[in-house]
């Protein structure tokens, strides 16, 4: 079973004048199987989080590890950490012009799965994936991303962790944006990749509803660049009602 370590990881990123560290000291642990949530107000580092464990170049590790089966993940470059098998859901997904959804699935499946899947097969596998998140066929010879709007946009992030199949999911704010309905059918897609539990997900999110959907196994309280409280789904529920006043006030003398 895989394992994906994070210990006391330090991120800072460039500011006018300098630099500014947005993560102080995360450590977090999380095995195949297992689903967490991560929860904290706007500014906490959720987000830089998920791109520190993805290789985004704005964000500088300056101290501390991540390890997918004890390999070194920081050593890795964007592409390699995608072979390993760690996949990240943006919460905001980029516009790909010029290249269609159909093109890049397949180059990203057969990058992952080292050779180019069988045409057949994968045409099949590709149409039950968008079936199964009520997506349009037409969607897949559209440029990616190209026009779609927010929830497609969603719909399309979890299309591709249905097919590629990673170790790790990393979701940042998949809920954003989202109506009831595209908010049901992507925790359902999710809910479908973590099936066979083999897979660990890793969930960011700032409200309860998507945990009414995806049911976490361990919600941790993200404030202050680092986590400051970990417990179970009803943490979750102390949050939805009492927000993140004890964990970001400063302690009363």
């Amino acid at each position: 079973m895989s394992t994906l370590e994070i210990k006391d990881l330090h991120v800072s990123i460039a500011v006018d004048g300098g630099t500014k560290e947005i993560l102080t000291g995360v450590d977090l642990t999380i095995n195949a199987g297992e689903t967490h949530a991560i929860m904290g107000p706007n500014g906490s580092g959720k987000s830089t989080l998920a791109y520190a464990i993805a290789g985004h170049p704005k964000y500088e590790v300056t101290s501390g590890e991540i390890l997918l089966d004890g390999a070194d993940v920081l050593a890795m470059t964007v592409d390699e950490r995608a072979r390993a098998g760690l996949f990240l859901a943006m919460q905001y997904p980029v516009e790909v012009p010029g290249v269609s959804t159909a093109n890049f699935l397949r180059s990203a499946a057969t990058a992952v799965r080292g050779e180019a899947p069988k045409l057949r097969t994968w045409v099949k596998e590709v149409k039950t994936a968008m079936a199964d998140l009520e997506i349009d066929a037409a969607f897949a010879e559209r440029n990616v991303n190209e026009g779609f709007s927010g929830g497609e946009k969603k719909r399309q992030e979890v299309l591709q962790l249905s097919l590629l199949k990673p170790k790790f999911a990393v979701l940042d704010e998949t809920d954003s944006g989202l109506d009831v309905d595209a908010l049901r059918v992507v925790s359902a897609g999710v809910n479908r990749y973590r099936e066979g539990g083999e897979t660990g997900v890793l969930l960011i999110t700032h409200y309860t509803r998507i945990l009414q959907h995806i049911h976490p196994d361990v919600v941790h309280v993200f404030a202050g660049g680092k986590v400051v409280e970990s417990g179970g789904p009803e943490l979750a529920d102390e949050l939805e009602k009492n927000g993140y006043v004890r964990f970001t006030q400063p302690a009363s003398v």
